[in-house]
């Protein structure tokens, strides 16, 4: 059974969290684990893009912290975040149909940065999929761009949605700048959207627009011949 923290405090989840198996980040599992804990975040929810390699590894150094996630870009090229995932959800599959297979897994449909055209984003198949939505990101560090947490925001209360936030990171410094409190949670989806009806959005900082050149620049020298892996 989940115990609440010490002196009754309530859980801080970053929902969205990215290693060096994604692309676009260096960030090493040690050093995720150890800005977690410096900085009071109880779990996270790692959202490898396409991956889940990370998120197990993560989870077998600190599985009490670790919820397993993925980032899948499908074939509209809009991202979807599944939560409680066993297995990875291919990139390129359709929207619906992903899904369809996170819920098949027993897992959460998390939709992220939704109104952000930096993105893939821009509000595209948000109408279309709200019949399997079950909580939406309306606090994400990287979409600095006035106006589009809000948006976001609206659209889930004004669609009777759940919502989280997250930092986004995909780099050391992010960690922690996007979060919800919510009470103790078991590692399922009920336990979770359960916890998440009580929730409030507690981090909500925004990153530097020159986040994004880090994710480049990791991009980058993973294509070198002898680039960091």
């Amino acid at each position: 059974m989940a115990e609440a923290p010490a002196g009754g405090r309530r859980l801080r989840l970053d929902m969205h969290i990215h290693t060096h198996v994604s692309f676009d980040s260096l960030n090493r599992p040690e050093e995720i684990l150890r800005a977690a804990r410096e900085r009071g975040i109880d779990r996270l929810v790692i959202t490898d893009h396409n991956e889940l390699e990370g998120a197990l590894r993560l989870r077998e150094m600190d599985p009490e912290r670790i919820l397993i996630g993925e980032e899948v870009k499908t074939r509209e090229r809009v991202d979807i975040i599944g939560i409680f995932l066993r297995e990875v959800i291919p990139r390129g599959t359709p929207a619906r149909e992903t899904c369809q297979r996170i819920h098949e897994q027993g897992g959460v449909v998390y939709l992220p940065h939704p109104f952000d055209t930096h993105r893939a984003g821009g509000g595209r198949l948000v109408e279309e999929l709200e019949e399997w939505i079950d909580v939406v990101e309306v606090h994400n560090a990287r979409s600095w761009k006035r106006g589009l947490n809000e948006r976001a925001e609206g659209w889930a209360r004004g669609h009777g949605k759940l919502m989280g936030a997250g930092s986004d990171a995909h780099t050391i410094r992010e960690i922690g700048r996007g979060f919800v409190e919510l009470p103790p949670f078991e590692p399922t989806r009920e336990s979770l959207l359960a916890a998440l009806r009580s929730a409030r959005i507690a981090g909500r900082t925004l990153s530097s627009p020159f986040c994004h050149l880090f994710s480049t620049y990791a991009n980058l020298r993973k294509r070198l011949p002898y680039g960091e892996r």
